[in-house]
């Protein structure tokens, strides 16, 4: 199975909104953030306009690690990446 990693939406009108990216093809990637998109039906959205997120806190990459994704998880791991600042 592929890692699962954070993305940031780069254009259109969900600009600066971050998303999992639970699939990909060849130009495209399917985005879920567990509330309006769900992982049953995942945004789909171009590779140019998103920006990967390479560096995660440890809490979120272990969560990321879990087999079982659902749209619960991945909330919870949006959850726990927008509250990285105030650990800090």
């Amino acid at each position: 199975m592929k890692t699962l990693m954070l993305a940031k939406s780069k254009a259109g009108h969900d600009k600066n909104h971050i998303y999992v990216v639970v699939g990909e093809d060849a130009d495209c990637v399917m985005l879920a953030n567990g509330k309006t998109k769900s992982c049953a039906a995942p945004k789909r959205k171009k590779k140019i306009h998103i920006q990967p997120i390479k560096e995660l806190p440890s809490n979120v990459r272990e969560l990321m690690q879990t087999e079982g994704l659902d749209d619960e998880v991945v909330i919870k791991i949006l959850d726990l990446y927008n509250r990285r600042k105030e650990n800090v």
